[in-house]
């Protein structure tokens, strides 16, 4: 069984996108307390879309002692502040949509395994929907996905800290989009990628 904490921003359908299966178990922490939470009874710390990053910047001494522990962080959000190790979401509006298209460039977990990327570029035959701007990766830091410019729109971090960081450009990921799209394929593709995720990548066994 996986013990996931979810970064709660209060944000409406958010518990929705999350939710209690057979392998793995939600607690959602508010970012409105003042002290940090302790991140240490969970094997995987997710960070959704959304996130207050001024309270993960605050964050930031207890996000570094759980990915120390040799856990696992997904961050599905733009990080403006410098809290997650190694790496840095840049905010950029400066490319056409219409011109948005992804490579996979690295998958040797098999996370992309019945995922059509496709679904990430188009929605309702619209691309650049899902993904803002890009990810300034760590220098040892994998590029899973780049974008038409060769920019790391998602990447996986095994290097920087013990622990495990999946990281996205501000793409959500989770059980539902909880909004984002409404096209059927999309979020088929969202849901099955973050379910890849959990069975491929936290390192405590799936009972």
């Amino acid at each position: 069984m996986i013990k996931a904490a979810v970064i709660d921003n209060g944000i409406v359908g958010l518990r929705e996108s999350y939710l209690d299966q057979p392998h793995v178990q939600y607690d959602f922490l508010p970012t409105h307390q003042a002290t940090a939470p302790d991140f240490s009874p969970y094997d995987l710390l997710v960070v959704p879309n959304g996130t207050d990053q001024v309270a993960m910047y605050h964050w930031r001494e207890a996000v570094q002692r759980f990915l120390n522990q040799g856990k696992t962080l997904f961050c599905f959000d733009g990080w403006f502040t410098h809290w997650l190790p190694g790496s840095q979401w840049v905010a950029d509006n400066s490319k056409k949509t219409i011109d948005i298209r992804y490579t996979l460039k690295a998958d040797r977990y098999g996370l992309f395994e019945g995922v059509d990327l496709n679904h990430f570029i188009f929605s309702n035959g619209i691309s650049g929907w899902w993904a803002c701007g890009y990810i300034q990766p760590a220098p040892r830091a994998e590029v899973v996905v780049a974008d038409t410019w060769g920019r790391c729109i998602m990447l996986l971090d095994e290097q920087t800290t013990p622990g495990t960081i999946f990281a996205t450009a501000s793409g959500p990921l989770g059980d539902y989009a909880y909004g984002t799209t409404d096209d059927a394929g999309s979020m088929e593709g969202l849901t099955r990628l973050y379910h890849n995720l959990l069975t491929k990548l936290i390192k405590t066994p799936v009972s």
